[in-house]
């Protein structure tokens, strides 16, 4: 069905306007298939991160409250409550930018901890929403773009391990680890994805890294190597309860998260200025900016009372709404209500944590290098004078070479050892601090 026949353009450029319930449903669902399997890999990640059995029940309620909170934070975006949200096409997902703060987290403090500075995070986000508009100057395409490419780096490694056989050290350990049985479902997964990315076009396009995971899974299970005993073991609805983990506070790890909630905020300030821009033609107004950053935190702060991980807005359907050219914010309330109703089911969850960990580290590796690629494109915009240049070196040496040589900071504090190992706080703040200081120069 043709744009012209849902809606004039002036129609499909405002958010307000509702299309017919058919277009309607058929373009949130490939809204939710864009952004799926990044939506729910981190919390694969974190669940290994903590020792959960891979496929477990644990790991089978993290994906649950990602695609629950996913969901409820994406209606906070779109329909919004008082001064919360920005009543535009945002979606919102769990975000990758916490994840390499999140597996130090875990490991020093476990889960308890981890939601506990999630939750606090989440509050402090929520209230940077009044004042983003002010501290958004101290986040140039240097910084961000820098930030951005680091959380892509830093999490490569990860990657890396799934696709050979796992991350834990029982699985690196394992004499299988590595085998080309392992790496020959993440070469499916890497080797269809890019096919559908570049041979199709519309939604097969969109949700091609998806679509490799299919391929890999039914490779798995073609080749028996898929045990689906905890599908069958998971429940058909479950209601969430609150602090599943428990909660506690620790400093460091409430430091890190929220040092990182302000990346997230930039970034939603770029995303949803990206969808007014690319579905309206028109600039952000600063009412959409706040709101949007009130939703961020509030659906990350709820999350973390409830087991679930940081949300941000997605970017890559904001590429989705350029595309498409459609504006409503019906449409991605449609993809909100989808992926509540997935939260419910514990079944996909179970469906989802049964897919091989070599499956998705063929995803994984596309993923992370997808947020590399962001930041570069995001730095091409930079003039690359001598303070630039210093600025990029210094804070990726440092964070990354903090990341690549834990020991050197094992005299530290457990919990700030852990931050200074993350591989991206410490290129956040030098990056934000030497942007500040140093002087332009001529060149």
């Amino acid at each position: 069905m043709s744009n012209n026949q849902i809606g004039n353009s002036e129609q499909l450029q405002d958010p307000n306007y509702e299309i017919p319930m058919g277009p309607r449903v058929a373009l949130g669902l490939q809204h939710v298939l864009a952004m799926f399997a990044s939506n729910v890999t981190p919390s694969i990640i974190i669940a290994g991160a903590a020792g959960f059995a891979f496929g477990g029940e644990d790991m089978v309620f993290l994906i649950q409250m990602a695609m629950l909170f996913a969901g409820i934070a994406t209606l906070f975006q779109t329909i919004g409550i008082g001064p919360v949200g920005a009543r535009l096409p945002v979606m919102q997902g769990t975000s990758f930018a916490f994840v390499p703060i999140m597996i130090g987290i875990v490991k020093a403090g476990g889960m308890a901890t981890l939601m506990g500075a999630i939750l606090v995070a989440g509050i402090f986000h929520t209230f940077l929403g009044a004042i983003i508009g002010r501290i958004r100057h101290l986040f140039p395409p240097l910084v961000s773009g820098m930030v951005i490419m680091a959380i892509g780096l830093a999490l490569l490694p990860v990657g890396i391990k799934y696709a050979a056989g796992g991350a834990a050290e029982f699985q690196m350990n394992a004499p299988e680890w590595g085998d080309f049985s392992k790496w020959s479902l993440a070469l499916t997964v890497i080797i269809v994805a890019l096919g559908f990315k570049f041979f199709t076009r519309g939604i097969a396009s969109s949700a091609a890294i998806l679509l490799g995971l299919i391929a890999g899974y039914l490779v798995g299970i073609a080749t028996g190597v898929v045990n689906f005993s905890g599908v069958a073991k998971a429940a058909w609805f479950v209601v969430p309860t609150p602090f599943k983990y428990g909660i506690e506070f620790s400093a460091y790890a409430i430091i890190g998260m929220i040092l990182m909630s302000i990346v997230s905020a930039i970034e939603t300030v770029g995303d949803i200025s990206g969808i007014a821009k690319g579905g309206a033609n028109r600039e952000a107004t600063d009412e959409e900016l706040a709101g949007g950053t009130y939703a961020d935190g509030l659906g990350s702060a709820i999350a973390g009372i409830f087991g679930g991980l940081p949300n941000t807005s997605f970017s890559q359907n904001v590429g989705l709404i350029s595309m498409t050219g459609v504006m409503s914010r019906g449409v991605v309330t449609i993809s909100g209500i989808f992926l509540i109703i997935c939260g419910f089911i514990p079944k996909i969850g179970a469906i989802i944590s049964a897919m091989p960990i070599s499956v998705l580290g063929g995803g994984v590796i596309l993923m992370f290098g997808m947020v590399v690629s962001a930041g570069i494109n995001m730095l091409s915009d930079v003039h690359w004078s001598r303070r630039n240049m210093v600025i990029l070196a210094t804070s990726l040496s440092v964070g990354l070479g903090l990341q690549a040589v834990p020991k050197s900071m094992q005299h530290l504090p457990d919990s700030f050892e852990m931050l200074m190992v993350s591989g991206l706080l410490p290129v956040a703040v030098l990056a934000v601090v030497m942007n500040m200081l140093l002087p332009e120069d001529a060149d």
